[in-house]
């Protein structure tokens, strides 16, 4: 079992030496390998994807991802950028459906913004189609406006796009995982004004007809937002777009507290998988430990689960952090009067404890 563990920048490199010491906790064998991504790389090597970690990415089972950015480079060209990385990698290894799971553990019940009974048991799946849409659609740029208000004016332009088997395919894994959970799916879209949300939904109603025991709704995404903070438990799957599902994910992702929680998996069609958290590189709080390594730690199980057919030292993962939880341990972003706050490296240990005892 290959493991590719590019930390990156920022807090990345703290959360996934926590993962990574967790993984080796499990008596599993895996053949781990680091590589530079990110602004890290784009210091050592002039890019922030250098050819060396896309190779290494290519050959590996699954990509342990820490996180990319820090402001120091938003001078850069946008292809210098450290964003760039996630884009390519995804882009490269055809990464189209992510997974973000938005669970509200028993015991954070209390560090939502939210009142106790909305969000008490919450748990959602958010699949977001990840290499189409408004961040890859060509042509993009700067240019003279030829019309519209101001013409001869300077002006930006991106395109969004899907082409209709990107849509069956996200599709079909979005009806898939409905069909293992409550049998409910609701898509996301804007089909009342935007031509290419029209478009996916019609796609999304005639592969219904394939799955006619899941039950499939169609949502607006202003009226999926409002109804995230008005009534979450109502949804069980959602599948979306680019755009809409990173949006949607992140105002998920606080409804359980702290996007310190949430972990991801950006997997392509052979199930090889890139397995990240869900929040960025947050290079005020880097070398602080303070970073919250559980989303890591959690996207490590969701790694053993979807790429290597490890469900089982999953599951002792999962069952690790909720016994770290119920002994009241937090860092600084879950902590709540009453409990323990810990740093960054003692809620590693804890974990490495909990599932070694």
């Amino acid at each position: 079992m290959k493991i590719a563990v590019l930390p990156g920048d920022g807090i990345g490199k703290e959360i996934v030496a926590e993962a990574v010491k967790v993984l080796n906790a499990l008596g599993l064998k895996f053949e781990l390998e680091s590589a530079l991504v990110g602004g890290a790389a784009y210091e050592a090597h002039g890019h922030p994807l250098p050819e060396s970690t896309l190779r290494l990415a290519r050959q590996a089972d699954a990509i342990l991802f820490g996180a990319v950015g820090d402001w120091k480079y938003d001078q850069l060209d946008r292809s210098l950028r450290p964003e760039q990385a996630i884009l390519g990698l995804r882009k490269s290894l055809g990464l189209f459906a992510n997974f973000r799971p938005a669970i509200c553990y028993e015991q954070l019940v209390g560090a939502s913004s939210l009142k106790p009974e909305l969000i008490a048991g919450l748990d959602i799946l958010i699949i977001r189609e990840l290499t189409g849409d408004i961040y890859f659609g060509q042509p993009r740029g700067r240019r003279q406006a030829a019309d519209g208000p101001f013409p001869g004016a300077q002006e930006a332009f991106d395109t969004m796009r899907y082409s209709r088997p990107e849509i069956e395919r996200i599709a079909h894994v979005a009806f898939q995982a409905a069909r293992k959970r409550s049998k409910k799916l609701t898509s996301v879209d804007k089909a009342n004004v935007l031509e290419t949300s029209q478009f996916w939904k019609d796609v999304l109603t005639e592969i219904h007809a394939q799955y006619p025991d899941v039950q499939l709704q169609h949502m607006y995404v202003d009226n999926a937002a409002m109804q995230l903070v008005k009534a979450p438990k109502a949804f069980d799957v959602v599948v979306t777009g680019n755009m809409f599902g990173d949006i949607l994910s992140d105002e998920a992702a606080m409804l359980t507290g702290s996007i310190g929680m949430l972990p991801s998996a950006s997997l392509n069609g052979s199930q090889q998988g890139l397995y990240e958290p869900s929040h960025g590189s947050a290079p005020d709080i880097a070398g602080k430990g303070l970073a919250n390594p559980l989303a890591t730690i959690l996207s490590a199980a969701m790694m053993l689960r979807y790429s290597l057919n490890q469900p089982a030292a999953a599951g002792r993962i999962e069952a690790a952090v909720q016994k770290v939880l119920a002994q009241g341990l937090r860092t600084p972003d879950i902590h709540s009067p009453g409990t323990t706050r810990v740093g960054t490296a003692q809620m590693g240990d804890a974990v490495v404890q909990a599932l070694t005892t």
